[in-house]
């Protein structure tokens, strides 16, 4: 898992906080703008590809 995190957070997609809660890594992953809409890109192309 951490080898996409650390993909899409390359690409622009997701940006990634880590902390510890205590002695608990917690790691926080937020989608950005561009992952938003290369996410509806990659919807819309999906889409396309079942309706033919």
């Amino acid at each position: 898992l951490s080898v996409q995190l650390d993909k899409l957070a390359k690409a622009g997609y997701i940006e990634v906080e880590k902390t510890f809660r205590g002695k608990i890594p917690c790691t926080v992953c937020r989608i950005t703008d561009a992952g938003r809409d290369a996410f509806a890109e990659y919807v819309e192309a999906l889409q396309s590809y079942i309706k033919k």
